[in-house]
């Protein structure tokens, strides 16, 4: 238990909800929850938090997960969406889709899926002219052409 002192020198403690999933919980649903969660065991099912997930270096996640921020050093295969960021920890191991504006894969951590980071809100809907674009193929046949 926090002493006075301690429990002082965490500002913000009382109002942040902290969930913990032990190495020995298995858990198989769905979570809903507004905070921090830790998952150090095994869940499958589905997650979906406004706030902070973090994956334990021995937690196995399989399902669908939603959070603000995601970040992992243990095993997760299904479909992440993080509305800040996602950070895959070394030897963390990701299987799935993930979107989010951000990503971060540490050296020595895997990653096998799509990632989509809202790139289509950047391309320009309209199409523009064609008058400004080349083909390249007959720019070389060209070039080959008049080198003979």
């Amino acid at each position: 238990m926090w002493t006075m002192g301690e429990k002082a020198a965490h500002p913000g403690s009382d109002n942040e909800n902290v969930t913990f999933l032990g190495k020995s919980a298995h858990f198989k649903g769905i979570i809903r929850f507004n905070g921090t969660i830790r998952v150090d065991g095994r869940l499958e099912g589905e997650i979906y938090t406004s706030g902070v997930l973090i994956i334990g270096e021995h937690a196995v996640v399989k399902g669908i997960v939603s959070a603000g921020t995601v970040i992992t050093s243990g095993k997760m295969n299904g479909t992440v969406t993080a509305v800040e960021q996602v950070q895959i920890l070394k030897p963390g191991i990701l299987i799935g889709d993930i979107r989010t504006p951000a990503i971060s894969i540490e050296d020595g951590s895997h990653f096998h899926g799509m990632c989509d980071m809202g790139a289509h809100k950047w391309v320009d809907d309209q199409p523009g002219s064609n008058k400004d674009i080349h083909d390249l193929a007959t720019h070389r046949g060209k070039m080959r052409a008049a080198d003979l």
